[in-house]
Order: C-alpha cells, then sequence, then structure tokens
C-alpha cells in the first residue's frame, strides 16, 4: 500500500498539542501534517490551513473542534492513548509496507537505488531498503523502530 491509495485517502492537520501522534500517522500512510512544522498556532489559522488543505484536524482543544465539522477531539495525552482514540474513532492503523512520507517533515519517500551511497547513519541499500525523502533528505529504513511501532498499533 502506499500513500496514494490509503483506504482513506484521509489528511491530517495535527495541532501543536500532538506532536508525537503526527510521526505514527505517517508511518501509517497518512499525509499527517504538524501545525508546529508550520509555525501556526492561532485557531483561527489552524483552521483555515485544515480547511485550504483539505484536512482533518486532530486536537485536544475542545473549543477548536467546536469550530469545525472535520475535527476529531481527542482527550488523552499519552500517544498510545491518542492512538487507541483514532482507533476507537474508526482511523485504520496499520505500518505501511512502504513507507511513503517522512516522519520528520512529511515529505514523500523515494526509494534508494541499490548503488546509491548513503550517509553513514544509514544502512546499504545493498543490505535493506532505504528511503529517501525528497524535501528533507532524510533516509529511513525498517530497523527496530518499525518493528516497536508496529508492535504498538497491533496492541490497540
Amino acid at each position: 500500500m502506499t500513500g496514494d491509495d490509503h483506504p482513506t485517502d484521509e489528511a491530517f492537520l495535527v495541532d501543536t498539542m500532538l506532536g508525537s501522534l503526527a510521526t505514527y500517522l505517517r508511518m501509517c500512510g497518512y499525509d499527517a501534517a504538524y501545525a508546529g512544522d508550520r509555525g501556526i498556532e492561532r485557531d483561527d489559522d489552524l483552521l483555515a490551513l485544515a480547511s485550504t488543505e483539505r484536512r482533518r484536524l486532530l486536537t485536544r482543544n475542545r473549543a477548536l473542534a467546536d469550530r469545525t465539522d472535520r475535527s476529531l477531539l481527542l482527550s488523552s495525552r499519552d500517544v498510545v492513548e491518542q492512538l487507541a482514540e483514532l482507533v476507537e474513532a474508526g482511523v485504520p492503523l496499520d505500518v505501511e509496507e512502504t513507507p511513503t512520507y517522512c516522519g520528520d517533515c512529511n515529505g514523500r519517500l523515494e526509494s534508494v537505488d541499490r548503488t546509491e551511497p548513503t550517509p553513514k547513519y544509514a544502512p546499504d541499500p545493498h543490505d535493506e531498503a532505504v528511503w529517501r525523502c525528497r524535501e528533507c533528505g532524510q533516509h529511513f529504513w525498517k530497523g527496530s523502530h518499525w518493528d516497536d511501532v508496529a508492535e504498538t498499533l497491533a496492541d490497540l
């Protein structure tokens, strides 16, 4: 599955109170913009961005959530409990087989060719699949963190 054919094709705007949640959503193939990355904190600006980019707003702010039909109010401060709240609200959460969104900036990922060199922190693409963010250049692979996230989601 790729981000282009996610079962819901839903894009999210994650407010600044839910920053860790954005990374999990990206690993599940969702286009998850984080308001903090965009320097947006004012409620009116969050609502305008969510509307302009047709994103569902994820927030812990009841007054903000009440201002739009395209929001999901989360109550927990704990990211695993937030994930459980999303599942309960009908948002499918499974780690993608082939990652499509950068965990750092939400840019699109591309596969690194086996012949390309990688930074010292990344494995050799001859040994395992590696992806690079088209926006920030960060490299990703399915390491132990990937397994940990998959296990967390399986336990929800």
